[in-house]
């Protein structure tokens, strides 16, 4: 995974957005054993402890699970990885939305535009 933090939010939290995203992508696969704490706390270039606190909160929400000798693992639970999935999207399109609002463009003009670079796509695929 390509870890990049920014400065307006705390590490921990910005690490379980990252690891729900590589859950939801599939770049972390349903019943896939995750590093170790040590290991991934290396990887991103944070203090383990830190690691450890977003695991911790991952599994509280139910999107990792311990095993006490195997070590964790992502859920298998569809429907969970589906629903942050989908508030992942939520987010995307709000935040979206907002960017275009503050350019000027209402509903109508967004919709417009979204089918122009749809048939663009549409259009170049065939080439």
């Amino acid at each position: 995974m390509e870890w990049i933090f920014r400065g307006d939010q705390p590490i921990y939290s910005q690490l379980i957005q990252q690891i729900k995203q590589g859950i939801v992508s599939g770049q972390l696969p349903p019943g896939g054993r995750l590093p170790s704490v040590r290991d991934l706390a290396m990887e991103a270039g944070v203090n383990p402890n830190t690691m450890q606190r977003a695991l911790q909160e991952l599994e509280r929400e139910g999107m990792v699970y311990s095993q006490r000798t195997a070590g964790r693992f992502v859920t298998e639970d569809m429907q969970r990885i589906e629903s942050v999935k989908r508030a992942f999207a939520a987010e995307h399109i709000r935040l979206f939305r907002e960017g275009m609002a503050g350019l000027g463009y209402g509903r109508e003009e967004i919709l417009a535009l979204l089918q122009e670079e749809k048939e663009e796509n549409d259009g170049d695929s065939g080439m």
